[in-house]
């Protein structure tokens, strides 16, 4: 029987052969650089500075080099190709996607547990009490979710308040001005707005609802299909990280180094550790079983993905499936 090479034209042959040696030629030349990641202040990201300050990259043989940004100037970085990965939300992983930046989400670093928060000034006490009122928030992203599931909740919907589109990162001032009742935000921002305004309180948090908000490390297809040996060595540390966080032994020393990469002091970071249900291997590997609802990652970004089209941060719902690779993780 003849095979396949065999039938092929000579000039066929020398083509396929150039794109081989030429697909290992880009291979090689990818690997001769660093994984470039982008990461933010969230302390399930702070946290990938335990693995910087403490070298374990270079013990673990893999080149990764890591750059500090403001989170929507992260996303427009991984967006533009500047960067291998960036850390995200697993809704915005989607955002992200659709306007053609696309993340393939390998790592579940941790669900927000109680720092994102609806935080409302003195005299509302709950979610119903928002009936009427007006509310800040950054309309289409992961904020403006968490409020609406506080409010179907409480039996309330949207049109049953105002909202003010706001960055996250001016609600603590407009919160403080008395132009809104309520701020949507997430640590430092949600705890800012609690110190400005003496007697608001946190009316609901994303320790209601565990997995609304997942945190997650995006790569990008290419960076992770010629590069997945890497990518797997980079997980395996992440796991390292996680570790040194959750023992009691060295947990001071990672939230020291944590509180140093945001200009805190380690009581003033500590709060915020607890505010992040960081995830252990096994914790991450029943996260990403396929499954609906918050419970799941893939039920989770479901929801956050029919969020995105309601409220037209896209226009077609999405694959889910293709932003979501479980094999690094789940062989570990």
């Amino acid at each position: 029987m003849k095979t396949f090479s065999s039938t092929m034209k000579p000039s066929t042959r020398i083509f396929a052969a150039f794109a081989a040696v030429l697909a290992l030629s880009m291979s090689a030349q990818l690997s001769a650089q660093p994984l470039k990641v982008g990461y933010s202040d969230w302390p399930g990201w702070v946290a990938w500075e335990v693995a910087i300050e403490k070298g374990w990259f270079e013990e673990a043989g893999v080149d990764v080099e890591f750059e500090w940004f403001d989170y929507v100037a992260s996303m427009d970085a991984f967006a533009a190709g500047q960067l291998d990965a960036v850390a995200m939300t697993n809704g915005d992983t989607l955002v992200t996607g659709a306007s053609g930046g696309p993340g393939v989400m390998i790592i579940l670093n941790d669900y927000s547990n109680g720092n994102d928060m609806v935080v409302a000034r003195p005299g509302i006490s709950s979610v119903a009490d928002l009936k009427g009122k007006t509310v800040g928030v950054e309309i289409g992203f992961v904020g403006h979710l968490l409020l609406l599931n506080a409010l179907e909740e409480a039996g309330l919907t949207e049109d049953d308040v105002e909202l003010l589109n706001v960055p996250t990162n001016e609600t603590p001032q407009v919160l403080a001005s008395g132009d809104v009742d309520a701020i949507v935000a997430w640590q430092p921002n949600s705890g800012q707005a609690l110190d400005q305004v003496p007697g608001s309180t946190a009316i609901y948090t994303s320790g209601d609802e565990p997995g609304l908000i997942y945190d997650v490390l995006a790569v990008s297809p290419v960076s992770l299909a010629t590069r997945r040996d890497e990518w797997s060595t980079v997980v395996d540390v992440w796991y390292q990280v996680v570790d040194y966080i959750l023992d009691p032994a060295t947990q001071e020393d990672a939230v020291e180094i944590m509180a140093a990469r945001v200009g805190l002091s380690a009581d003033e970071y500590r709060p915020f550790l607890s505010g992040t249900k960081i995830l252990t291997l096994e914790e991450a590997k029943m996260h990403m079983a396929m499954g609906d609802g918050f419970e799941s990652l893939y039920g989770s970004s479901k929801i956050s993905d029919d969020f995105n089209v309601e409220y037209e941060a896209y226009g077609e719902p999405l694959d889910i499936d293709t932003y979501i690779d479980t094999s690094l993780t789940l062989s570990k």
